[in-house]
């Protein structure tokens, strides 16, 4: 059986909470140490950068992928096991998504909600069925949680839509969700 290959959204910042680069960290070496791949926007700030780091530092896989525009602004990381520059945003989430077997969702801002949003829409409307983990950090995503339920109780989404992403507390529960997947 293959390497797991995930793909990490998160933020290029770190946030308020200490605990967003803490669960980032974790990540990364939780990556590393069931000897997945990870596939993240190849950015050295944030809890991008600290994802990164985490996993080389326990010798993992890393495949970072960024648009030109942004090399200088998120401080593109060249020293990854493979570092792609695309030419926009839409190829960059689709060269990640395409070289992954499931996504997880750190805390992030708008760029993360972009990336979560897409996958989901996918799912959605079938042309996928990769896991999508939410990682709900202290109660990060509790609004966007709410928010999805309202979108369905308004009659926007089926119910099913809750179901294409898993919501777990913190990293090492990501890594167990996705261990899961890898055993199928």
């Amino acid at each position: 059986m293959a390497p797991l290959s995930v793909c990490v959204f998160c933020g290029s910042r770190d946030g308020v909470d200490p605990a967003y680069a803490d669960d980032a960290t974790r990540l990364g070496a939780g990556i590393a140490a069931k000897g997945w791949r990870l596939v993240y926007g190849a950015g050295d700030v944030g809890l991008m950068g600290a994802v990164a780091r985490a996993a080389q530092s326990g010798g993992g896989d890393t495949f970072g992928v960024i648009p030109k525009h942004l090399v200088d602004w998120e401080v593109g990381k060249t020293d990854l096991t493979r570092y792609v520059v695309t030419e926009t945003m839409h190829e960059r989430k689709k060269v990640m998504f395409m070289n992954c077997d499931g996504v997880v969702v750190l805390p992030g801002g708008a760029g993360s909600l972009d990336e979560m949003f897409e996958v989901l829409t996918w799912r959605q409307l079938g042309l996928h069925e990769k896991p999508v983990v939410l990682v709900n950090t202290n109660g990060y995503w509790d609004p966007l949680i709410a928010l999805i339920a309202h979108v369905v109780d308004q009659g926007f989404a089926d119910a099913s839509i809750q179901d294409y992403f898993t919501v777990v507390p913190d990293a090492d529960a990501a890594c167990a969700a996705l261990s899961s997947v890898q055993s199928r």
